[in-house]
């Protein structure tokens, strides 16, 4: 199991989004010698927005945004104007290979009016059958 905490609290990193995905969370998993791995990966995201504000949560394995590589995506809305929100994530990778490590990046984009406020977290755990 490994975890990434970028940011614990509301308030951080206080950032507006780009159409272009940016990086939240980084971890790497070991999978050498394990038959048939389940990855399972969690997150939280806070932002806040004008509602009705899009944005996208892309979970990737590997270290570079690769829309190739995306095992994950899930679109989210501001459902409120002020305040900071907070929507978390789980996602599984079922067709891991066995590596000495293998990393997942967490990535987020969106319209500009959209702001990372934290806290963000992204963690998983690998396991077999």
């Amino acid at each position: 199991m490994r975890t990434s905490m970028n940011s614990g609290s509301v308030g951080s990193p206080n950032t507006s989004l780009s159409l272009s995905p940016e990086v939240f969370g980084s971890i790497g998993l070991q999978t050498l010698g394990v038959a048939n791995p389940i990855i399972t990966l969690n997150g939280t995201v806070g932002v806040t927005g004008e509602q009705g504000d899009t944005f996208v949560v892309e979970l990737v394995r590997g270290t570079v945004y690769d829309p190739f590589f995306v095992i994950y995506r899930a679109e989210g809305t501001v459902g409120q104007t002020g305040g900071a929100e907070f929507h978390s994530f789980t996602a599984q990778d079922l067709a891991a290979p066995p590596a000495l490590e293998n990393v997942y990046t967490s990535f987020i984009s969106g319209v500009s009016t959209v702001v990372r406020t934290g806290p963000e977290m992204f963690y998983g755990i690998a396991a077999t059958n």
